[in-house]
């Protein structure tokens, strides 16, 4: 039971297996009613922040009455905030649209993270309490992700080469972690391109539909700045050629202008002048 607070998306971690040498803080295992517990306690932390948003509003209305209407919105909000139901189901406004600065936890969107068992991991299908989580998330537009944190765990004090053989022991073709965070970047509309040098090879985090030069900025803003051009091969082409060298000589290298949308997975070399 807990939940991993993230930027611009909430992730529940719910407990789907029995172990008696597992103590659970309510007695014993039941994902859905954690996953109402989480939800309330984020639905009353809200509650805090509305109520300030409301009376700094009305405070702000005797000098500009355009603060009346922000008022009535988030008053609204109040009430279906008290019945326990989170900001995301709320229609009679759409708060997040007209408040970007509203920085509401039951607003963000959610991905249940169903903890299970090694066995339970193998077969989430088979697991009913995975199910529950599962039936729970499809009615809220959601999504689950079977994880294990004891495997996760033994996973991380691996070395790269042995985690895969690790994985392809226990039939599993990535680990609980992989999938969440690739989740994630579904969920929040993100993608990642590369730069390559001799010192490192890193990756960067966009929005999706992001154009060269912002990306670009995303390393520093002078490259933004003065972008001329960007150098780019996709992923799959360098890993099936083995080299940028032999990528080069295939034509796989193409030089794209400001109006070029990064793809998921491009490496680039970006050209500048300031």
């Amino acid at each position: 039971l807990g939940n991993i607070r993230m930027t611009d998306a909430i992730v529940h971690v719910v407990r789907c297996f029995d172990d008696d040498n597992v103590i659970h803080v309510e007695g014993s295992t039941d994902p859905v009613r954690d996953m109402d517990t989480i939800d309330l306690e984020l639905v009353m932390a809200d509650l805090e922040m509305v109520e300030r948003r409301i009376d700094k509003a009305k405070k702000a209305a005797k000098g500009d009455k355009k603060f009346l209407q922000e008022a009535a919105d988030f008053e609204g909000l109040r009430d279906w905030l008290n019945d326990g139901k989170s900001a995301r189901s709320y229609t009679e406004v759409d708060i997040g649209a007209e408040y970007p600065d509203c920085e509401l936890l039951s607003l963000k969107p959610v991905i249940y993270a169903a903890n299970l068992d090694e066995d339970g991991f193998a077969d989430p299908a088979g697991v009913p309490y995975y199910n529950q989580v599962a039936e729970r998330a499809a009615a809220e537009g959601a999504q689950v992700i079977p994880v294990c944190a004891k495997l996760e765990a033994e996973i991380a004090e691996l070395p790269a080469d042995e985690k895969v053989m690790f994985l392809e022991d226990l039939g599993i073709v990535e680990s609980g972690l992989d999938r969440l965070i690739r989740a994630s970047y579904t969920l929040l509309g993100l993608i990642s391109f590369l730069t390559s040098g001799e010192d490192e090879c890193r990756a960067w985090t966009i929005t999706r539909g992001t154009r060269a030069p912002q990306a670009a900025g995303k390393i520093h803003t002078d490259f933004e700045r003065g972008f001329i051009r960007a150098e780019t091969v996709a992923f799959e082409d360098l890993k099936a050629c083995g080299s940028m060298g032999a990528a080069r000589e295939k034509g796989l290298i193409r030089s794209e202008g400001k109006e070029y949308v990064v793809q998921d997975g491009d490496i680039i070399l970006f050209r500048f002048n300031v």
